[in-house]
């Protein structure tokens, strides 16, 4: 056993001798790279912990810095105050007018309003009340609000609870509208807007009726601009030669328009019918929706037929005022 065991071992460790001595370059080479990459690891962890403190550092001095920042931000209220007054300086009140008399002047020489804004005080006053229902029957919009609302829209003005925008033009009623447009041609065309608050688009979609030699437009009361300066500014002079009618519900305009021999066409993306292929040559009413929502769902089953403007490119929807403009050129050269 003892001899087995010699024998063993020493003939084990002449194997060992020999492989370490083939291996030995092999692991030292493997050995050596474990070191280097101990010592390159090593050496990131240190840059990494430098750069730690580095930010911990950074961050301490930038709390230092915020201070006198911290500290300026005092002059910001003085500032917005400037801004506020650059605003009220640039905003346009040409066409406002407030005061309880000058109102009362303006109401009673029955200028062309576009808005009315007034506390419920002044609303049920005797001077007033009159003067304002009648204002609104005209389809002036008149809306109850508080006097700091009042404020703001003047600007800290000494408006006495009412305030008013004068229109650019003035309005016919819807019922003037009809004669008028059935007295003037057999088969008339008058465009009605529904839910456009757009006045750039207002003004553009005027130009084009009066081109087209519409014989008036209908605008609600509410969901609509107003003839304001912007429309009259866009319209480029057509709002002179062209009839408008503010009505306060156009669902109840539409079903008048019907009783006196209109036809109502909506212009809308889902309708069945093209445009080219509408052939009747009667009076019509062409709604003209918004160009986010279209015409309202109401508005929709008042319509006789809904048409649709075809579209070749990849483009979905057309401006409101560019679907108005083309609708009229399809309806007016057949």
């Amino acid at each position: 056993m003892k001899n087995s065991f010699k024998k063993n071992f020493g003939k084990n460790n002449k194997e060992y001798k020999k492989n370490s001595d083939i291996s030995f370059y092999s692991k030292n080479t493997k050995g050596s790279e474990k070191n280097e990459r101990f010592l390159n690891n090593f050496a990131k962890n240190k840059n990494i912990e430098n750069l730690n403190k580095n930010e911990k550092n950074n961050t301490f001095s930038s709390s230092k810095r915020r201070k006198p920042i911290f500290k300026s931000n005092t002059e910001f209220p003085n500032k917005n105050a400037e801004n506020h007054q650059d605003f009220t300086n640039k905003k346009n009140f040409d066409d406002w007018i407030w005061g309880k008399h000058s109102v009362y002047e303006a109401l009673s020489s029955e200028r062309a309003i576009n808005r009315i804004w007034c506390t419920s005080e002044i609303f049920s006053s005797d001077k007033f009340y009159l003067l304002l229902k009648d204002s609104k029957l005209k389809g002036v919009l008149i809306e109850e609000v508080s006097w700091n609302r009042l404020s703001q829209l003047t600007h800290g003005a000494s408006h006495q609870g009412i305030v008013l925008q004068l229109a650019y033009s003035k309005t016919i009623s819807l019922e003037q509208l009809i004669d008028f447009s059935k007295h003037n041609c057999t088969n008339p065309i008058i465009l009605a807007l529904d839910g456009i608050t757009d006045p750039h688009n207002v003004g553009a979609i005027i130009r084009s009726a009066e081109a087209f030699d519409c014989k008036g437009i209908i605008i609600p009361q509410r969901r609509s601009a107003g003839l304001t300066g912007t429309v009259a500014k866009v319209a480029a002079g057509a709002l002179e030669h062209l009839h408008v009618s503010r009505v306060v519900n156009l669902n109840r305009a539409l079903e008048e328009l019907k009783n006196n021999g209109f036809i109502v066409v909506g212009l809308s993306s889902s309708g069945q019918l093209s445009i080219s292929n509408f052939l009747e040559k009667v009076p019509l009413v062409v709604i003209v929706g918004s160009e986010e929502k279209g015409i309202s769902l109401l508005t929709q089953k008042k319509c006789d037929h809904l048409l649709s403007i075809p579209l070749k490119g990849k483009t979905s929807s057309l401006n409101a005022s560019v679907a108005a403009a083309i609708s009229l050129f399809h309806l007016t050269s057949k």
